[in-house]
C-alpha cells in the first residue's frame, strides 16, 4: 500500500508508531549489550524473556507499520500490552511508596504514555491499513463511490 493514499492522520499515527519502537528496540538492545544475558537479572524470568525479545519483537512492530501492513497495529498493541503489564507489575510497590518519583519524561511515565496511544490507535490505524486505497485525487460520492 502506497503511504500517499492513507488519510493524514493514519501517517502521523504511524509516525509516532515507528519512532517509539524503534527507540523501544534500540533502549532493549542497548541493555542486552551492555548487561548481555544478565541485563534484566532483578526481573522476573518471564520480564527478562520479555524484554530481551523486544530487541525484535519492537522492530517487527516498526516495520509492519512503517509498511502500511495490517498485522503492525494489532501487533505494537500486543507488545505494548505486555511490556505494560511486566513493568507495572514490577514497580507497583515502588510506585505506591514513590508516586512522585515516576513524574518524569522517561521510564515508566514515557512507556505508559506511549502504550496507552497504541493501544488506543491500534484498531483504527489496522482499519486504515486494510481499506483499499482510493486513486490519488479521486472523489466519492454520498454513496461512497468514486466519482
Amino acid at each position: 500500500m502506497r503511504w500517499g493514499m492513507q488519510p493524514r492522520w493514519a501517517r502521523w499515527v504511524a509516525a509516532v508508531y515507528v519512532i517509539g519502537f524503534v527507540e523501544g528496540s534500540g533502549s532493549h538492545a542497548y541493555d542486552v549489550i551492555r548487561g548481555g544475558l544478565h541485563a534484566y537479572r532483578y526481573w522476573p524470568l518471564p520480564s527478562q524473556l520479555l524484554f530481551h525479545s523486544l530487541v525484535v519483537l519492537d522492530l517487527l512492530a516498526a516495520v509492519g507499520v512503517a509498511l502500511a501492513h495490517p498485522v503492525g497495529p494489532p501487533l505494537g498493541a500486543t507488545i505494548m500490552a505486555a511490556d505494560l503489564t511486566a513493568n507495572w507489575w514490577e514497580n507497583w510497590d515502588d510506585v505506591l511508596r514513590h508516586p512522585l518519583g515516576y513524574l518524569q519524561p522517561v521510564g515508566l511515565s514515557a512507556i505508559t504514555l506511549f502504550g496507552l496511544f497504541v493501544l488506543a490507535m491500534a484498531a483504527p490505524l489496522h482499519r486504515s491499513f486494510r481499506r483499499p486505497p482510493h486513486p490519488v485525487g479521486a472523489r466519492t460520492g454520498a454513496a461512497g463511490h468514486l466519482d
